[in-house]
Formats: structure tokens, sequence, C-alpha cells
């Protein structure tokens, strides 16, 4: 357990010696206590978290009361690869009489700055930065200063729902793809009985399975993601032209899949939900498959599947084509880039700035991105397959080139809607795309939550091999994802349990539906944007692709399903308290041996602490409860038992049941 003092006082039972020994503590002794300071970019410590130009930005640092003699903030300016330092001045107390706060204002401009707090008590130094506290000056992982970069209020504020489309709801029959429609990668089509297996009939041929879901399905379905669930976000999987299931082999960008409708169907789903007749407003993500084509793509021209052709012969039909260069051949024809070597997905070559596949892809007004973000359909964003491989001559990406991509496809995205969202995806460290703001808005968090929190929680990794982390483990790993992106980005990370291309996190963790209680709890808790996965809401189980993809159990699907109406329950805290959409993060505890991790989320209006126990067992569980400044006496509520506690000697103690968590707000 990580031991704070007052939480040391409690458990030896001499609270009057404690605070005695606090206050000795926290005065002019040459030692900075550093278990009082904190400061981060929420709104009780950042003016101004996405400045303009124009916008100076005000910062405060908490310390113990009567502690420290002063304090700078230090800060790199990248306009002159200069540090500056400011001094703070004392601002106020807190209603505990535990902290006082200290500010300092960074002057406005347009350059990009990183900055970090010096904290002294006579002799002594301490530094602060989103890296944690350091007796000695960091060299790495400070808070970002970025003017003129901004996140979709939207996003951050919202709840994501992700949807498989075959496999969500059948909303028109008339459109199913049925058994032996064609021929795809030399296998034939197999329709399925909703609710059947995944797997195919004859082995090795699984993108060639169908169920039949659709637009129309969806659209169908919409209550149900908006009201039952209250989720405002739909992110679709690939849903162009494609002969496989799963969509990642466009065959043609501009015309929705048959099977999944028509573009009629597309405008109906996006007024829909834009609109209100089936609950709050909506917003729309679309699947952006841009590091490759199909090879059914007429820019290609391997093989075609229906009566679909360009002008001109595809590349793979003649050197001659307009569209050779849009790929990267090794040995014309049958040698060139692909997607991890699958042939029947190649590569798609972006060149030089100017070239024709970035004009053809995001550069231009009938460009596919450009297309979709205006009328008649105005999605709301973009989530970009492989993002980090976009790049030239069949290249793996993650360089020079990608960078430089990414940034005008930012610019041409915001040119057409300035509120629009561009998701990457990437299973590592996302921080190179996200620390300048100007690439992506924000990631997939595989790295900074998925992963971590799995291993936790089901003692395995997202792909379901044996993996474990403590609680301690656990917190430094989020913290040190958390430390690499600005605020503003940290906000719109998608925090997911599962994706499509993940084991099912119910099967990951056994089945236990307590475990996928305590990682709804987590998800919606977390700093981000919680994203479900459609059917995580409810435990739905499922091995490694295609068996995470099983059709929706609409059985399931209703407020009297204990996990559905906890989810509802999830997400319509997170709309009520601000405090856990933008709201500060601070750790409380790790008891390692209980598992037990706790943390704090707070603002000027609410302070949440968040309690999630690992063990089996019901545990009463003390919290420092004065770290979030929950005065003496007062009353904290479980907003999800509705049992209430009071604060004693700067703590806090509540009953956590097993495998589940408490969410105490005052």
């Amino acid at each position: 357990m990580r031991w704070t003092p007052l939480l040391m006082c409690a458990l030896l039972g001499s609270t009057l010696l404690c605070g005695a020994d606090r206050a000795r503590a926290c005065t002019h002794d040459n030692s900075v206590e550093q278990n009082y300071l904190f400061s981060d970019q929420g709104p009780l410590f950042d003016s101004n978290p996405q400045p303009t130009a124009v916008s100076p930005v005000t910062l405060t640092l908490r310390s113990c009361k009567g502690d420290i003699t002063g304090a700078d903030i230090e800060y790199f300016d990248t306009a002159d690869d200069s540090f500056h330092s400011i001094a703070m001045r004392w601002a106020s107390s807190d209603p505990t009489g535990t902290f006082e706060y200290w500010r300092g204002t960074v002057p406005a401009g347009s350059s990009a700055k990183h900055y970090r707090f010096r904290v002294n008590d006579g002799s002594a130094t301490a530094w602060l930065n989103a890296a944690g506290i350091t007796s000695n000056e960091p060299s790495s992982g400070d808070f970002f200063i970025l003017p003129g970069f901004k996140t979709p209020e939207w996003m951050k504020n919202g709840v994501v729902y992700q949807i498989f489309p075959d496999r969500f709801f059948d909303g028109d029959s008339s459109n199913d793809v049925t058994n032996g429609e064609y021929t795809y990668a030399g296998c034939a089509t197999e329709h399925h009985a909703w609710g059947t297996s995944v797997f195919p009939k004859v082995k090795g041929c699984r993108s060639e399975v169908f169920f039949g879901g659709d637009l129309s399905g969806i659209d169908e379905k919409l209550s149900y993601i908006k009201r039952t669930l209250g989720a405002d976000i739909i992110y679709l999987n690939p849903i162009f032209n494609s002969p496989s299931n799963h969509k990642y082999d466009t065959q043609n960008y501009y015309e929705i899949d048959p099977a999944f409708g028509t573009g009629r169907a597309l405008q109906r789903l996006i007024a829909d939900i834009h609109g209100s007749s089936n609950g709050p407003r909506g917003y729309i993500i679309l699947d952006g498959v841009f590091n490759h084509s199909g090879d059914s793509n007429c820019w290609f021209g391997k093989q075609a599947y229906d009566s679909i052709a360009c002008s001109s012969p595809g590349a793979y039909r003649s050197r001659a084509s307009p569209y050779y260069r849009f790929y990267t051949f090794q040995s014309w024809p049958n040698t060139y880039s692909s997607f991890f070597g699958f042939g029947g997905m190649p590569k798609l070559n972006y060149g030089a700035s100017g070239s024709a596949v970035r004009n053809q892809i995001y550069g231009t007004p009938s460009s596919v991105m450009q297309t979709y973000l205006s009328r008649p359909y105005g999605i709301d964003g973009w989530r970009l397959d492989v993002a980090q491989s976009l790049d030239a001559d069949g290249n793996a990406g993650s360089d020079a080139t990608n960078h430089q991509i990414m940034r005008e496809m930012r610019s041409a995205v915001l040119s057409i809607n300035p509120n629009a969202e561009i998701l990457g995806e990437y299973w590592g460290d996302p921080a190179p795309w996200l620390d300048d703001g100007k690439e992506w808005d924000g990631a997939m968090n595989y790295n900074g939550f998925t992963r971590p929190v799995s291993e936790w929680l089901c003692g395995a990794d997202e792909a379901g091999r044996s993996a474990s982390v403590d609680a301690s483990t656990l917190d430094r790993w989020l913290h040190a994802s958390r430390a690499d992106l600005p605020i503003a980005v940290q906000e719109t990370m998608t925090n997911e349990l599962g994706t499509h291309d993940t084991v099912r996190f119910a099967t990951r963790c056994g089945g236990d539906i307590r475990k996928t209680y305590m990682g709804l709890i987590f998800q919606f808790t977390y700093l981000g944007t919680p994203t479900i996965y459609y059917g995580d809401e409810y435990g739905l189980q499922g091995g490694p692709d295609p068996d995470d993809r099983r059709t929706f159990d609409w059985a399931r699907a209703s407020s009297g399903n204990r996990a559905v109406a906890l989810t509802h329950k999830l997400v319509a805290l997170r709309h009520v308290y601000s405090a856990l959409r933008t709201g500060s993060y601070m750790t409380l505890v790790t008891d390692d041996a209980h598992g037990i991790y706790a943390f704090g989320r707070f603002d000027a209006i609410h302070r949440i602490a968040v309690v999630l126990n690992c063990g089996s067992n019901a545990r009463m569980v003390t919290l420092p409860a004065y770290q979030l400044s929950m005065a003496n006496g007062s009353r904290v509520t479980d907003l999800l038992t509705g049992d209430t506690y009071q604060v004693t000697n700067g703590n806090l103690t509540a009953s956590v049941a097993g495998h589940y968590g408490a969410v105490l707000e005052q």
C-alpha cells in the first residue's frame, strides 16, 4: 500500500500526535513536504488548457499550508529555445486549512511551451512536472502549453459506442449476402444464422462469413444506444464497398457496401444520430482505412467482385495506368508492398506533398475524407486505421513523411469541420502524433488503458495472453502514459476494454461478470472518453479474431440486465459530474496485497474518490480524503449504492464489494 501521512496516523491510532507532527513538518524547515504538492492541467490548476495565441495561462501549485518559502514556473519556449522563470505568489488557502495555493502567469504567445514547477523551502528544492515529483531538476515529462490546439468538446464530454456493422442488427434482410453469392480469396460466401458460430464451414475462409447486420439495423437500434445506454457517439468499423465482412480491404471508398445499404441509408443514419428523436443529439465517426486499399479496388485492379470499374485499368493491370504510382511494386505486377504481407491489401503510396494519393484521400474537395465530412453526409470525425503506417514508397511509416501526411490531413479535415475528431489507431506510445497539437486529437488508448487495465483486472493482456500487474505497477503505467500527453489529448483518448482487434474483455476475465462491472466502473471514471465495443456492456464473450466479432445478443440488451443498467448509471454519472470528464486526477491508494486501487477526480464543484477492489472479498478501504480537500465531519455518498460515510481525521473509510467499486462523491 502507498502510505500517506494522515493514513498512517489513522491506522496507528495516534491522530493528535500525527496532527502535531504534520504541523511541525509543514513549516519553513528547509524540507519540502512532497506528499502535499500537487498540480496538473485540470481546471483548478490551469486557467486555460487550450489557449489561443493571445491568451495568457495562469498556473496554480498546491502545497502544504505554511510549508514552502517560494515557488517558480520554469518554462521552455520553443520560440527562442530557452527556459524562462516566473515567480509564483501565494494566492489562498483551501477551506480545510491543509493546503495553500501559489499562482503565476505564463504570458500569451503563439509558440509551444513546456513547464515545470520549482518549489523551495529555504535551502531545499523539489521539482514537480507531469511525470511526478523529484529532488533534482527533471529532463523530461513537463506539462504542455500548445496555443491554438483544441480537441472537440463533444468528444471529451461524450461516450463512444463502437459497432462492427455485420454483427450488430439486421434491419434489412433483402441486402444480406447469401451462400455462394460470390467467391473471395478462393472462398465462397457463407450466410450464417444470427447467434450461431462466426467460424466458417470451410477452413481458412473467415472473412467470407456474413450475418446480415446493416446500416438500417443500426438506425433501428439507436434508441438502445442513445437512451438505454446513454452513449452519444457512434464509431462504425468500415462501411465502404468491400468483398470481406470486415471491410478493411476497400473496393470503393465512394460507395457504401451493398450488404450494408446505400448512400441514402447512411445519410438517414447520420441524420438520426444527429437528431434527438431517439435520444440526445449524437455524433458519428467513420473508420478510415487509408494505409491500404483492397486488391479489388479499381485503382489496383487485380480482381473484381462486381461491375465497378475505373475509366482506366488498375496498377496491377498496366504500368501505364494513371494509378500505377498509387502503389509500390518491387517487381511488377506480383510483388508489391502490402498490409503485413496480405496481398489482398496493397499499400497506398503517398509520395510527396501534393501527390495524387494525398489529393485522392484528403487533399481536395472531392477526396474521400472531405466528401464524407461535407454535405449531404456531414460526419463528425475519422478513426484512422494503422495511422502510423501511412507513408511513401512502401515504407512502414512512423517517420517524417508520416508526420507530414498527418499534419496535412489535419489541416484538410479542419478546413471542412473545425470541430471534427481525428482519432489515430496506434498500439504503442502515441505521443509522437499527439504531443505538438498538429496531427491527431487523440488515439485509441491501448497503451494507456486497455492493456494495463486488462492485466490488472483479468491477469491477461488484450490478446488473452497471461500477464499480470499489481496496483502499484498499474498506477505507474497509467501515470507515465498520461504524462506523455497534453491535457486536451488525455481527455479525448478513447478508453476501451476491448475492440474488434482484441480478445473480448469478458473472456480475458474468465467470464466473471463482476469483473465486467469493475471494468465498466474504471472505464467511466478514468481520464478520457469511455468507448464501449458493442456487447462489452453486458459481457459478450469471444476469443481471437474472428471470435471477438460475434453477433449481438439482443435478449440481453435491456435495462433489466444488471451490467446494462450499470452502464446506463455510469453514463449518467459522467454526464452529471464534470469532474469525471475534465477534472484533475490524483492517485489515492495502491494496495498490492489486497488488490485495491483508488484515485480522485475533482474540480471546483465536486470531489470524487473512486475505489476499485480487484479482490474477491468485500473490504473496508481507508482513503486520505484530505488530499481531495474533503473537510472533517462532511458526508460522502457512494453514487453506485447510495451508502453514505463521514470524513474523520482527514480520512474516509468505505465498504467496497469484491470485484466491484465505489464512486464516493462530496
